[in-house]
């Protein structure tokens, strides 16, 4: 079912281009996963692209977007008010590292999604993500995490190489994370990978089920 029609936004929200461009490769490996209607969190929405768009294309699911900072909460707000959606909630502060994400009684989510964090982010969100996810996920329920990993026995890319390269000397407690070492936080989280998609631009979306 098509959504609805969308006004043009406003020329100087914040944008992003990688957001732009994997919304829609995101949506279609979603899709066959999830059923007709659910509870979404997302994770560091930042500025609302991801969530606007899948709200508008799973009219059927509620979604909870988020970040660590309110910065970008206008702008959240302001591309879904844009698009005319109701079934997107105000936006609310989470630190992954933090022991609680939200106030008690707040009902499990049948998916969290996590795009393009882990690697600007210090090593221990990784951690933090999982043992959230574990707290706040429906019994069957799944995270779903995009962007670059680093893989034994996967050849690395040169486009991930200097990314990597790159985000480490921006900062020291970035750079492209090692997906077995992110099992190994969901394992200790008590969670497992059950799927794993290659997608454009050297970037993976992970699926994660409890154990």
């Amino acid at each position: 079912m098509a959504g609805p029609a969308v006004p043009p936004l406003f020329d100087d929200l914040p944008f992003s281009p990688a957001a732009e461009r994997n919304r829609q490769p995101i949506l279609d490996t979603l899709k066959p996963l999830l059923a007709e209607a659910g509870r979404a969190l997302e994770i560091a929405s930042g500025t609302g692209q991801h969530v606007t768009w899948f709200a508008r294309h799973l009219p059927g699911w509620w979604w909870q977007p988020s970040d660590l900072s309110d910065d970008l909460f206008p702008a959240i707000t302001a591309r879904v008010a844009a698009a005319g959606l109701s079934n997107v909630q105000a936006p609310v502060r989470i630190d992954v590292r933090e022991a609680t994400w939200l106030p008690d009684g707040t009902p499990p989510f049948d998916l969290i999604c996590c795009a393009n964090m882990l690697h600007i982010a210090p090593w221990a969100c990784c951690g933090g993500l999982m043992r959230g996810a574990a707290r706040h996920l429906a019994a069957d329920g799944r995270l779903v995490t995009y962007g670059p990993y680093l893989e034994d026995g996967v050849p690395t890319s040169e486009g991930n190489r200097r990314f990597d390269a790159s985000l480490r000397a921006e900062n020291a407690d970035w750079g492209v994370r090692r997906r077995e070492d992110v099992e190994a936080e969901a394992r200790a989280a008590g969670l497992r990978l059950q799927a794993r998609h290659v997608m454009p631009a050297n970037n993976l979306l992970l699926v994660w089920v409890r154990a």
